[in-house]
């Protein structure tokens, strides 16, 4: 047995699940809530045992962790001897600009990396950085490996990176489409290959869109396995309208929208992220389960806000079937992709151009949780229902690096 320990540290919270790696399996899993607010508790989820609910202040990530390797060696209810049992710990980073294009085991240089990293990603990579150097004060000597979420996009050439601003704003301040959910593309795309490599389609040659469809969402596209494009750009915000993002827009809204409601830039940026996507259009929820019932009952804003989710995220996949000419697979996951049926069947509607056709029936039925190919046997191009596991994704590359 060889444990590797998966830490996706916010600013407030810190997911953990200790996997062994030999059979990848998950052994526990939990997270720490409201650390360094009032009231912050952990929950523990043994895979062969009652879950664990614990009330204790934790002031800070090292407390945290602290906690979390606490409960994992219990006496009574834990699944380790001691903390001796970790063999290494990947840390998922959200944004390691263009320095980082593969996972790295973590020294000086690399937390600076991060560091110099936190005006592209000032909500995560502080709280990533917490999350590492709370590890490393309570597990010295244990191997630590940073993930970068961007490092997926660092693929892409300058044609599909760059924006249109004077090239001085990248040279001074590295704007440029970076890209995000990378892990979870990186993951999906890799089943996809497999499954086409059975049905004659050699990695080099494979086409494949990825749709990671949530409350954040983006779609990505890659050949060979290297991504060509991919829809969030210098930060999350860019691609369909989402939860509660407002997604792509044009940019000459952000000083009109400024004006006419009196909002600063930062209450602008909170505008865009917070409060628009499902939710601003709808007024309903940012939920699309909430969505669907809404639409259901008759609400039209609900029912216009999962149309236009529809239809932008149909935009991305025709337009990155362009970049590739042709598309040998879609995949669908992420939350909404892997279990709103209805909205995987609007999608999929209306791409026969491309030979696209699912299977209607078996896509309403399929199982959830699983491997699916829900396109129809005469489609030219394969689509698939393939669960995300970023955190197997980051064992996997941790005890590549770390053992």
């Amino acid at each position: 047995m060889t444990y590797i320990l998966v830490i996706n540290a916010g600013s407030s919270s810190l997911k953990y699940q200790l996997i062994d790696i030999d059979t990848e399996t998950v052994i526990a899993k939990g997270i720490c809530e409201r650390i360094g607010i009032p009231g912050s508790q952990l929950t523990y989820s043994p895979a062969d045992g009652e879950k664990v609910v614990k009330q204790q202040d934790m002031r800070n990530h090292e407390d945290a962790i602290g906690l979390v390797l606490d409960i994992l060696a219990d006496k009574d209810v834990g699944v380790i001897q001691d903390m001796s049992s970790i063999a290494a710990v990947g840390h998922r980073v959200l944004h390691g600009g263009e320095k980082y294009s593969e996972p790295v085991l973590v020294d000086d240089k690399v937390l600076e990396a991060i560091e110099e990293c936190i005006p592209l990603g000032p909500l995560h990579n502080p709280a990533n950085l917490m999350g590492i150097r709370g590890c490393m004060a309570v597990m010295p000597g244990v191997p630590m490996v940073a993930v970068f979420d961007t490092a997926w996009g660092q693929a892409m050439e300058p044609k599909a990176y760059m924006y249109g601003t004077p090239y001085a704003d990248y040279e001074e301040f590295k704007v440029r489409r970076y890209g995000f959910h990378g892990t979870s593309h990186r993951y999906v795309t890799g089943r996809a290959i497999a499954w086409l490599k059975e049905k004659g389609i050699p990695k080099e040659e494979a086409r494949v869109i990825t749709c990671h469809l949530g409350n954040g969402s983006s779609v990505s596209c890659s050949k060979g396995g290297r991504c060509v494009d991919t829809s969030m750009g210098l930060t999350p915000l860019e691609g369909p309208p989402m939860g509660t993002r407002c997604g792509s827009i044009d940019p000459a809204i952000v000083p009109f929208i400024m004006e006419k409601r009196h909002l600063t830039p930062s209450e602008m940026d909170t505008y865009m992220n917070k409060k628009s996507g499902m939710l601003g259009i709808s007024g309903v929820s940012s939920d699309f389960r909430d969505l669907d019932a809404a639409k259901k009952e008759g609400n039209e804003k609900a029912a216009l806000a999962l149309d236009m989710f529809a239809y932008k995220v149909k935009q991305y996949i025709g337009a990155y079937a362009a970049v590739l000419n042709g598309v040998d697979a879609i995949v669908f996951t992420a939350g909404v992709g892997e279990n709103d049926r209805t909205m995987r069947q609007m999608i999929a509607e209306n791409l026969d151009y491309l030979g696209v056709k699912i299977d209607s029936d078996y896509n309403m039925t399929c199982p959830r949780g699983e491997e699916v190919e829900i396109s129809a046997p005469d489609s030219k191009v394969r689509v698939y229902v393939i669960p995300t596991d970023e955190e197997m994704t980051i064992a996997h590359d941790t005890a590549a690096l770390a053992l």
